[in-house]
């Protein structure tokens, strides 16, 4: 019997550290990403049921076991998300629905679009055992406003998420399979649609209702647009040039509530802790200090990321969070490795799906390398300006390569940009803001002068980053990347950053030279390359001889703003590795072949312009010419 538990104790004790089964777990679940095909429920239970198998009896290859059970766990979830979507069949058909608006409504010029959970539908008048999550629009006014946690009756027409399919473009079908949305489709005009019920209280209206309260008291639209989108993670009203602006200097991390944020909402709830001590000093004999101070700093960051609407960032600075406060609650000393290892366990566990976002690896990433490489030391300003200044440099070249991967493009001015934003926008902005939007809740006719006040800061900020955002390298593109150049750029920002007493640390910059300067593959002497670009209805060619390029037709420009010359021309261009355009020639201007021609004009200022009906283009074009 003492053996058995010997035994027992030992292959508990040979369990790999938290850190090496939080890279074991992901490495299984990014596996199944490459899959052309996901397997079968069964195979991967079976799987699974070998994996543990394997942990119990070869206590050593439990890393492996681990990863098997990634993979295992990650196809399931990703097979059952790709099952809960509209059946391919219905695609096109008009549903009769019941259900209620999720989160916050978005208005364009031309349509209202709000994400539906879907609770009943009926088909030809038959109900149907199907739910799931669409996002809809009402093109024209909605018959009544469409707030938050409502209850509607509706007729939509349906279909399943899809994306375009271009050189660098993004991916609209995984986003919208990470984000758990089954279907998009439109409301039909019918006499049965119908506002059912208002629910008597929801979060997602009350952080409306919060950001109607900061419109209300900042005079400027476009200062209470930012702070909206500071506090309550509220991007509604920033329009393209504002995420122009932010993407060149490298602050879109910024814009909506980023992980950071969080930590300033705890602190403020270890602050408020400590005034409370400080008022009743006798709650020092019910309940330890510390200990308070820990739980009210997760009260505040979950609260906080409640009014973000749990995105990526926000959810792994409360899990954090959440293991600072469980280790204070037991006297333990936690490192930050375990809390970022514990906070991806438990991410992967939940929703393995969430690797598909970007927010995912930017986050958990950009964390992991400051966690490697700074080491804090010391105490007051000049510690504080060191690692502010180290981290930046840190975060601009570790996450590089994955900003590349991701968006096609980087900013080589980001680091300054961050040295100041960051400080500015997290210490002071926000704090202030925070508690201008604590006042309204408490006091609303006290907001006005905290607002006003980060209103004139959030102001003097943008102004600056819009002057940053015109430097040379704000906007830096490369052609799509290779895998493998992406992991050799990520080991050589890791070898960069290695402490100090690594041999040749500067080597480590030689593996960025694949992702910086891939080869390209230029067509033969009298040869040339033809791409038929997926605008939709509309039509967009890009032509590549040896030393020329030209596109023909630019797609469609839509009243809501959504520009397929600047979402889908543009990155395809930059993709492909057409650093210079030639010729921009546009067949007629009807919307759908000339409606993205100013974007693609205004990229490539140098392109020759030529149109078969100039006189209706929105820019000068010369004419088009029989036997030019």
């Amino acid at each position: 019997m003492t053996n058995g538990i010997e035994r027992n104790a030992r292959r508990v004790s040979k369990w790999p550290s938290l850190t090496a089964m939080a890279l074991a777990l992901l490495a299984g679940v990014s596996a199944v990403q490459w899959l052309p095909v996901l397997p079968t429920p069964i195979a991967m239970a079976t799987l699974a049921a070998f994996a543990l198998l394997l942990a119990w009896y070869v206590p050593c290859a439990r890393w492996v076991a681990l990863l098997l059970i990634g993979v295992a766990w990650a196809a399931i979830r990703g097979d059952v998300a790709m099952e809960s979507r509209l059946p391919k069949a219905w695609e096109g058909e008009d549903f009769q629905v019941v259900g209620r608006i999720v989160g916050l409504a978005q208005t364009k010029a031309d349509a209202t679009s709000v994400l539906f959970r879907i609770e009943r539908l009926a088909r030809d008048g038959q109900a149907t055992p199907w739910q799931g999550t669409a996002r809809i629009s009402w093109y024209g006014k909605p018959i009544a406003e469409p707030e938050p946690c409502s209850r509607w009756q509706l007729v939509l027409r349906l279909r399943r998420p899809r994306g375009a399919v271009n050189p660098g473009g993004a991916d609209g079908e995984r986003s919208a399979l990470a984000r758990g949305i089954d279907a998009v489709g439109y409301v039909r005009d019918d006499p049965s649609n119908q506002r059912q019920s208002t629910a008597a209280w929801c979060l997602d209206r009350f952080r409306a209702s919060l950001a109607e309260g900061i419109q209300t008291r900042v005079h400027d639209p476009h200062d209470a647009a930012l702070l909206r989108a500071f506090t309550v993670g509220d991007t509604r009203e920033l329009d393209a040039h504002d995420w122009d602006v932010a993407r060149a200097n490298g602050i879109s991390h910024l814009i909506a509530i980023s992980g950071f944020h969080v930590g300033v909402a705890a602190i403020f709830g270890v602050w408020f802790c400590y005034a409370a001590f400080w008022f009743w000093p006798t709650l020092a004999m019910r309940c330890p200090r510390a200990q308070a101070q820990a739980v009210s700093a997760l009260v505040a960051a979950f609260l906080y990321a409640a009014l973000a609407g749990f995105a990526m960032p926000t959810v792994r600075s409360v899990l954090m969070i959440a293991v600072v406060a469980w280790g204070r609650g037991g006297r333990r000393a936690i490192s930050s490795g375990h809390m970022l290892a514990v906070a991806l366990l438990t991410i992967l566990a939940v929703d393995p799906v969430a690797v598909l976002e970007a927010g995912f690896w930017l986050s958990f990433v950009g964390v992991s390398f400051l966690i490697l490489c700074i080491d804090a030391k010391g105490h007051g300003f000049r510690a504080f300006m060191r690692e502010l200044t180290l981290g930046q440099l840190v975060m601009t070249v570790s996450l590089l390569p994955l900003t590349l991967w991701f968006f096609g493009e980087a900013s080589l001015v980001g680091a300054l940009s961050n040295l100041v934003a960051v400080p500015v926008i997290s210490f002071i902005i926000v704090p202030c803001a925070l508690f201008g939007m604590l006042l309204l809740m408490v006091c609303p006719p006290f907001a006005t002068p905290p607002l006003w006040l980060a209103a004139r800061l959030t102001h003097a900020q943008w102004w600056l980053l819009e002057q940053t955002a015109t430097w040379p390298g704000a906007h830096w593109f490369l052609p799509a990347i290779k895998p493998w150049a992406l992991l050799l750029a990520l080991l050589g920002a890791l070898w960069l950053f290695m402490p100090r007493g690594v041999p040749l640390r500067a080597l480590g910059a030689l593996l960025f030279f694949p992702l910086l300067y891939p080869v390209r593959q230029q067509p033969a002497q009298g040869a040339f390359q033809a791409w038929v670009l997926d605008v939709g209805q509309g039509l967009s060619i890009v032509v590549r001889t040896r030393d020329h390029a030209l596109v023909y037709d630019a797609g469609a420009r839509y009243p809501s703003d959504f520009d397929l010359g600047s979402a889908v021309v543009v990155p395809s261009l930059h993709a492909l590795g057409i650093e210079r355009l030639d010729t921009l020639m546009i067949s007629h201007a009807d919307n759908d072949h000339a409606g993205g021609a100013p974007a693609v004009a205004t990229a490539f200022p140098a392109a020759l312009r030529y149109a078969g009906e100039p006189d209706r283009m929105p820019i000068a074009m010369k004419p088009c010419v029989a036997g030019q």
